[in-house]
């Protein structure tokens, strides 16, 4: 399916979008859309998950990929560059979605692209893919008015999984036979509730890398005062005014099958 961009028909929560101009010059041409992109910048969590993508690339070419919460789309950029056979984006976002096909186009992935603008699976309802990529707000804390972030930035909600949940609950269902997730996971928001959830549909979990991600003031001081106490000085290290909270990328397959 060709690139997909603003300017479609609208249904419920799914909005499939209408094709784009792919021949500006720039990806933004005004001081807002500068701003929309700056807001929607990747991150160390990006930088990890992209790692780990390059780390298995052998089980990205000739994929059929989707990523939940494509953001900048600069994680798709990145799977085409692998080799990705087709590269499928959702978003809830709007600036998301414009500048996600924008990028796409730029590197010469449109016509192996669609972007759509929608809340998590209702878009590609009763499909499936061999790779399925996220990068989900999951930090412990509501949605906020942050400087320079879009007010969904990092949000997921007390627990931190308001989105994590949903999308490890409908995840078997839009995997292909012998698919598999790669997704973020902070270790400090019960990644054992996450095996449990994925176990219940035959699914398994790994760590393919863990790391530290620095923790601004910014989200430090609206993450959950209740998880913040069990994992502080565990799972989340401070010293003097800086902390860094340990990240993992995991790794769902289906039990039984070798990741």
């Amino acid at each position: 399916m060709g690139a997909k961009g603003i300017g479609g028909d609208c249904a419920r929560d799914v909005c499939v979008l209408g094709v784009i101009d792919v021949l500006k010059p720039r990806l933004v041409q005004d001081a807002k859309a500068e701003l929309a992109l700056a807001a929607l910048r990747p991150s160390e969590y990006t930088a990890a998950l992209i790692q780990v993508l390059q780390a298995k690339s052998g089980a990205v070419r000739g994929a059929k990929v989707l990523e939940v919460g494509s953001g900048s789309g600069v994680v798709l950029a990145a799977l085409g560059e692998l080799g990705a056979a087709s590269l499928c984006g959702i978003d809830i976002e709007e600036d998301a979605v414009t500048s996600g096909m924008l990028l796409l186009a730029e590197l010469g992935h449109g016509e192996t692209s669609e972007l759509y603008l929608g809340d998590m699976w209702l878009p590609v309802a009763a499909r499936r893919f061999d790779l399925i990529v996220a990068n989900l707000p999951h930090f412990p804390m509501e949605r906020s008015d942050v400087p320079g972030r879009l007010p969904t930035w990092s949000a997921g909600g007390s627990n931190g999984r308001a989105l994590l949940d949903p999308f490890l609950e409908g995840l078997e269902a839009h995997l292909a036979g012998g698919g598999r997730a790669i997704i973020t996971h902070n270790a400090f928001v019960d990644i054992e509730r996450s095996r449990e959830i994925l176990a219940g549909f035959g699914l398994a979990l790994s760590i393919a890398l863990t790391t530290l991600v620095y923790i601004p003031e910014d989200k430090l001081s609206r993450m959950s005062a209740s998880v913040l106490a069990v994992p502080d000085g565990r799972s989340i290290h401070r010293y003097g005014p800086y902390a860094f909270g340990e990240m993992h990328i995991v790794e769902i397959v289906r039990d039984g099958v070798a990741s």
